[in-house]
Formats: C-alpha cells, structure tokens, sequence
C-alpha cells in the first residue's frame, strides 16, 4: 500500500467528486427498493417473533445497474403499535461482526418504553454469512487469535508481520472474488440506506456499537438527513486520514488504562484467583511472565498456535479486558503458566465463520485507507510502542494485511462533520480497551453541538446496558424512548 498522501487529496475532494458522484445512487434507493418478504429465521435460540428477509443492493455503487449482492436483515417489530415511532437499526462491532440475532439478544435488555417505540432491526453487513458472504481461503496459522491482531515477534522484528500480510493479501485476491474489493465502511452505510427504503422508514434511529459508531458516522455523513436517533456506543477515534491505523493505535492506550482496575480486582483479599499482595506488584509479574513466554512458550495442544507464548498471554490480557467479568480467565491463565502450565485450549469459532470473519475485516480495514508500504515506518512505531507501552508489546503500530492490499481505496475515508442535525448522544466507558475515552473525545470535539456524551466512571468495553453505569443506561434509554437527551455533557459517577 502507498502512503497517507493521496488520502488527504482524496478528502480534499470528498465533498465534490467522490461522495457528489455516489451519494446520489443510495439517495434514489425508496423508489426502486421493492417491498421485504419476512420468513422464519434460520438458526436457534431466536426470539418467535424474529423474522429475516434480504434487501439486493449493488455490488458497486459507482455502477448501480450492475451485478447485485443480498443483505440479510432481521427485525422484531414494536411491542405496542400505538406506540411505535420507527426502527432502530442495531450496528455491530467488527468490522466483521453482525446484528442478526440482536433483535432477540441485546435488542431485548431494552427498556420496554425503548422496544415499543420501535422495530428492532439486526442485519449482516455485505461479505459477511448469510448475506453474499466471502472467504479467502487462509491458511489455519493466519486465523490465529494474535494473527488477526499484529503481534511482532519477541524481539519486535515486524518482518514476519509483514510476510504474513503479504499471504493474506494474496489469498484474498485469489480468493476473495469481486466482492471482496467493494466492502468498506462507506458501502456498508449505503447498504443500510437501502434497509431504510426497503423498511418503508423517511428516516431510521441507531445504535452503533464499537467499529458501529464509526459505521454510524459514515451514514450520517451520507444522509444526515435520514437519521431520527442516534446514540454512538464505544466511540472509535474518527481520524479522517488515519482511520482504522488510529483504532489499531488505541489499544496501547486502552491497555494502559484498564490495567490499573485489572490490578486491583487481581490483589483483592478473598479473591480465590489472587495474583500478588498488593495491586502494584501485578504489573511487574505479568510483564515478567510475558517475558518468559517470550523466551520459553510452552506447549497448548489445540490452541491456534499451539503454545503459549508471550503474545498470547497478551491477547488473552487485551480479551479480558474488555469485561470484567473475565478477569478470572485471565487470572487463572497466568496461574497455570507460572507453574509452567495452560488450562484447556480455549474452544474458537468454527474454521468457516473464522475465514468469513477475517476476510470481510481485512477487506473493510484495506479498502478504507491507504497504509504506508514501507517496512520501516512500522519496525519504528513498534519499537517506540515498545519501549513507552510494553502492556500492549508493540503491536498497536505494527502492519496488518494492508500494506501488500493489492487494491487502491476507492473514495477518501469517513469524514465526520459537525453539520447536520443535533439528533446524537454518546456514551463511553472512562476505562475502555478497545475503544478509549481518548478516541471518544476526537468524535466529541469532530461532533461538535451535533452531539451531547454521556462518560461513565466504568470498566470495560460496551457501555449502553452492558458495563456502563445506571445514570448512563437511564440517560441513553430516556434519549431513545423520547428523544430528550442531557442538556449538556454529562459525566455519570
């Protein structure tokens, strides 16, 4: 991949040709989106009343009357018609999450003032089962938990970073088909303007969640115009050059600031998985440990590697961070290695869902934004991670697939604008790992008077009804079920 220069030409021209030209083609979707035909939803566990369709929308918005792929969409409608005020879209993490089952899932911790006002719509963004799904034939060892994350290697050499994305770039363009050059945040946001105009909605509310909020933004960038609602959970740092290289960058950050609670949790008196005396002494023993297993893995049949090593155990860190009630598996995982043990192999998604799953990220992230070819600009970034954050080993400023992307970026990344309606509220957690209230803070001040946040004193990723606070979740529900939100910035102890 080429370096950040034509990407900041790209936004210079974002208002003109770029989104001029393609805005349009999603803006006439009402009049020619035909009506959904709803059926039983295939799966378990669902909700009676979940019901699935798909919405055809183009492969390439740039050619609108070319090859078509199929959105799965999923929806429990308003528990009280008199009552209903729309629907709400629920917006995944990912990228390479989906919402399908949401509506019978997360959908129903809803308030129930919040689930009669509306239909709750779950969907698969493009590339991702079972909508036109894509797959690009990895290899098992590039499926690995701390493959999909840019772990360097012990001594923070990125040269096998570097060959490992040149793989998985290889086997997408072999592989992947001609879908998997058009998945982008931007195509996933026109793909949900036509969910609109297939629902029959003038406009929709959301509740985007993680990469979601970033997905958010995209579409109301798009069409602000379209939107009632808007609530933004777990806020990505929106940089309009960087894009997703900013997010990868946080967890260094987001490592850092969870941390301290994780050490507190792990030296509480009582705790039956306690780690040291005093919470001061947690920090020294992981990075001790994570040293060791740098130098000395140690043997985990059936995991994905098949050792425990030093950046597994830092993974592990960053996964159970982002809730607290997993503080435990992290506890006993250090536990066992320091008696030169491991637990069970943890049990992963199926090989299927896990092809699936890392090529539409790969594709998403890729085709965002350009990354930097160059070797150099990441063994720089790593060694500095290094040596100022060494929670998170480097891997924040390393490479992933995208510098050997064999495709260009096709418009300029989200760009997020303080005009347009005053219609969104955020909510973040103070201690999150994935996405850090410094990123939040970026969207904030780019939001502008668009938006008023909620900042909850809470731990862990995922705030709205999740590891949030009672004021957050009450402010968020009462925005959602009336549409009043706080008069101003509201910090939620």
């Amino acid at each position: 991949m080429k370096q950040m220069t034509k990407s900041l030409a790209l936004i210079a021209a974002a208002s003109g040709v770029v989104f001029g030209a393609l805005t349009p083609l999603s803006a006439s979707a009402d009049s020619r989106t035909p009506a959904l035909k709803w059926t039983k939803c295939e799966g378990s566990g669902l909700d009676p009343r979940q019901r699935c369709a798909t919405v055809s929308v183009p492969m390439d918005y740039a050619d609108p009357d070319g090859p078509k792929i199929q959105i799965a969409v999923s929806r429990i409608r308003s528990e009280n018609p008199d009552a209903r005020r729309g629907a709400l879209l629920l917006i995944p993490g990912g990228p390479g999450g989906d919402s399908m089952n949401d509506p019978s899932g997360k959908g129903q911790r809803l308030p129930k003032k919040v689930r009669d006002a509306y239909d709750l719509i779950g969907f698969a963004p493009r590339g991702m089962a079972p909508s036109t799904a894509v797959d690009c034939g990895l290899e098992h060892r590039d499926l690995a938990r701390t493959a999909l994350l840019p772990w360097p290697a012990a001594d923070g050499s990125v040269d096998a970073n570097m060959a490992a994305g040149k793989r998985v770039s290889e086997a997408c363009a072999r592989n992947g088909g001609e879908l998997i050059r058009h998945i982008s945040t931007l195509n996933e946001a026109r793909d949900l303007d036509r969910v609109r105009a297939a629902l029959g909605e003038r406009k929709v509310s959301a509740w985007g969640v993680s990469y979601g909020t970033y997905v958010t933004d995209a579409y109301l960038q798009l069409f602000p115009g379209r939107t009632a609602r808007v609530v933004l959970d777990s806020n990505d740092n929106p940089d309009p050059v960087l894009a997703e290289r900013a997010w990868l960058a946080a967890f260094e950050r987001g490592a850092e600031d969870n941390f301290p609670e994780f050490a507190k949790w792990a030296s509480a008196p009582g705790n039956p998985d306690r780690l040291a005396d005093t919470a001061s002494e947690v920090r020294p023993l992981f990075l001790k440990l994570a040293a060791r297993l740098d130098r000395e893995p140690i043997p985990w049949p059936g995991a994905n590697p098949e050792e425990l090593n030093g950046n597994v155990l830092r993974q592990s860190m960053l996964d159970s961070f982002y809730d607290p009630d997993d503080y435990p598996a992290l506890a006993k995982l250090v536990l066992a290695a320091e008696k030169g043990t491991v637990p069970p192999a943890p049990a992963g998604p199926p090989e299927a869902v896990l092809q699936n799953v890392t090529a539409v990220a790969a594709a998403t992230i890729c085709n965002d934004v350009d990354w930097p070819s160059d070797p150099e600009v990441y063994r720089e970034g790593v060694a500095e991670s290094r040596a100022e954050f060494p929670l998170t080993g480097g891997m924040p400023r390393n490479a992933m697939a995208c510098p050997s992307w064999p495709w260009e970026p096709k418009e300029a990344p989200v760009h997020v604008s303080d005009r347009g309606p005053s219609n969104i509220l955020m909510v973040q957690n103070e201690s999150d790992p994935a996405t850090p209230l410094s990123g939040a803070l970026k969207l904030r001040e780019a939001l502008g008077r668009r938006a008023v946040m909620v900042t909850n004193d809470s731990t862990g990723h995922d705030a709205y009804l999740d590891n949030g606070t009672a004021c957050g979740d009450a402010a968020v529900s009462r925005f959602l079920a009336t549409g009043k939100r706080p008069a101003k910035d509201l910090y939620c102890g």
